[in-house]
């Protein structure tokens, strides 16, 4: 190659031997106009999808602020999974749209790339020619025996050239700037893509949860509305024991010293669920008591709900918030850290007694003096202890197992230098219950350890 053109490629800093085979420019326009038919027709799909959607979250959220029955159980069940069904099925059409831009793309790159390479041979004739010409001085010319005349001819083909590769030049680096952006453009639709992926499998997953737990509480219930109404009522029982249990343990703690709770900060934690599972919750606002736009059922401390159910909270308060979200929804971290622990207290005692208290959980310790705990959980097992976690990263999936008597995450919020995870028979005055004999786990701490979780969420 030409030194000064293998020096003008390295100042202008293009790559050299940048030619890249690519389909002709009629076949990618083609392609591209075929392509951009089917994301037209994906567009319209997903959006009839988000329609389809939204009227079945609002049929969801109507039956769900209905009566304790078991019709209205499986009424939102069913809802549920039609809701999940269609959201797999916008998930699909969603990797189908990213795919074909993706390809979109592709072409435009392969194209572009095919551009720089004819501008760039254009380029280097440009050189060859201006220094050809550039090199050919008047003596030279009229020794040859050319006239003056040949001269500024010459002369004038030179500022020709010159003025040509100034326009090659600016219309490479105009190339190459179009390939840059494509580029950029195509990594961000493949992390969307992968976006999509991840939920359509946690889709699937909630879809298979769901369906479960219709099958279980039709089971249990034998499809009897007094066999639904007992097992409320179970649970309600058991719910009072674990409390009046937890209670006592609770007394026999010392109490954490004031410096060690983390100061309030509005946003330190995130909501435990994803940004569109959120922005569902205003339209439930006036469902619940009080009104509120982030589907909580139940706020920290004395409640009016604990207050007028001493014999549940003994006086003691709620310790955390209850999130009324549907069963199977990805539950994700509030903040980065480590999984501290999980449990499973729905186990039966020799006695043939449920333990119930928090069901299935998943606890994680974060760097900022915080543990946060996700209760009632559906599935558990998507985390182990001692891993580590991210901000936004999936934890399990909401529920209502334990003794919740509703689909909902139980998310309570502690000072981590006063969490223990135990045994309720480690502690005197605990014998004899369920989840003593079942040796269940659960975390326990001196009640002025238990924060409102409201004091570092964002606000409502």
């Amino acid at each position: 190659m030409h030194s000064g053109l293998f020096l003008l490629f390295v100042i202008l800093g293009i790559p050299l031997g940048l030619f890249f085979f690519s389909a002709p420019h009629s076949q990618a326009q083609t392609a591209t106009s075929t392509l951009q038919t089917q994301i037209d027709q994906t567009n319209a799909q997903i959006k009839q999808l988000q329609d389809d959607i939204a009227k079945l979250q609002s049929q969801l959220t109507t039956t769900t602020a209905q009566k304790q029955t078991l019709q209205n159980a499986v009424a939102a069940l069913n809802l549920n999974i039609q809701k999940l069904q269609k959201s797999i099925t916008l998930a699909e059409a969603q990797i189908k749209q990213k795919d074909s831009q993706i390809t979109t793309i592709s072409i435009t790159i392969s194209t572009t790339t095919s551009q720089i390479g004819d501008t760039q041979s254009e380029v280097a004739d440009s050189l060859r020619q201006l220094a050809s010409l550039d090199n050919e001085s008047l003596i030279a010319v009229l020794l040859s025996g050319g006239t003056l005349s040949d001269f500024f001819d010459q002369s004038a083909a030179l500022a020709s050239v010159r003025t040509g590769l100034e326009n090659k030049i600016e219309e490479l680096n105009s190339l190459t700037h179009t390939l840059k952006t494509n580029e950029t453009t195509a990594e961000a639709q493949k992390a969307q893509l992968a976006t999509y992926q991840q939920n359509l499998t946690e889709q699937q997953q909630g879809l298979a949860i769901s369906k479960d737990s219709q099958t279980k509480l039709l089971t249990q219930t034998k499809n009897q509305e007094s066999a639904y109404q007992q097992l409320l009522k179970t649970k309600q029982d058991q719910e009072t024991a674990f409390e009046s249990t937890l209670s006592d343990l609770q007394s026999q703690l010392a109490p954490i010293k004031s410096g060690t709770v983390p100061k309030v900060g509005n946003g330190i934690l995130s909501w435990p669920f994803s940004a569109s599972v959120m922005a569902t919750c205003p339209a439930k606002s006036k469902y619940l008591n009080p009104p509120n736009n982030d589907c909580i059922t139940q706020f920290f401390g004395n409640t009016s709900f604990s207050t007028a159910n001493p014999q549940i909270y003994n006086n003691m308060g709620h310790d955390g918030v209850d999130i009324a979200i549907p069963i199977g929804t990805p539950v994700e971290a509030a903040l980065g850290g480590v999984v501290l622990a999980t449990g499973n207290t729905d186990i039966k005692a020799p006695n043939g007694q449920m333990c119930y208290s928090f069901g299935k959980w998943v606890m994680l310790q974060h760097p900022n003096g915080l543990d946060t705990l996700y209760a009632h959980l559906s599935n558990n097992t998507v985390v182990s202890k001692g891993q580590g976690v991210t901000t936004g990263q999936l934890i399990g999936y909401s529920g209502m197992t334990g003794y919740a008597t509703g689909p909902h995450l139980h998310f309570g919020v502690y000072a981590s230098s006063g969490v223990q995870i135990m045994d309720l028979g480690q502690w005197r005055g605990s014998t004899g219950t369920p989840c003593t004999s079942a040796g269940a786990i659960l975390p326990v701490a001196p009640t002025n350890a238990y924060l409102n979780p409201l004091s570092y969420l964002p606000s409502i």
